[in-house]
């Protein structure tokens, strides 16, 4: 079992940054690879970013390409989602989610957070 913590969400103008934290506990966390997926109002659960156990493969959209880092450090348990020149578009819940190799599909992901809410006002 893996339990997943996110925080770092918050209110943001357009063009600014946040930087979101997964906490992760359970003794096969270093094991999975981690992922960020964002959900927006009336809209379909789509994938962000993916990072390999081992940090040494990482995986982004197209729309936030350039923009934002996925970084973990397995010491800390953590994995983290830099986002830098946000715009109103990126709005939407960030959940963090872990699984067995990388996916782009929510449905392929074992373990969940309960989501951070990120809001970017233009």
């Amino acid at each position: 079992q893996v339990q997943l913590v996110e925080s770092g969400g918050g209110l943001v103008q357009a063009g600014g940054s946040l930087r979101l934290s997964c906490v992760a506990s359970g003794r096969t966390y270093r094991s999975y690879t981690m992922a960020w997926f964002r959900e927006a109002p009336e809209k379909e659960r789509e994938f962000v970013a993916a990072i390999s156990w081992s940090g040494g493969s990482t995986y982004y959209a197209d729309s936030v390409k350039g923009r934002f880092t996925i970084s973990r450090d397995n010491a800390k348990n953590t994995v983290y989602l830099q986002m830098n020149s946000l715009k109103p578009e990126d709005t939407a819940v960030y959940y963090c989610a872990a699984g067995p190799r990388y996916y782009s599909d929510y449905l392929k992901y074992d373990y969940w957070g309960q989501g951070t809410q990120v809001t970017v006002s233009s």
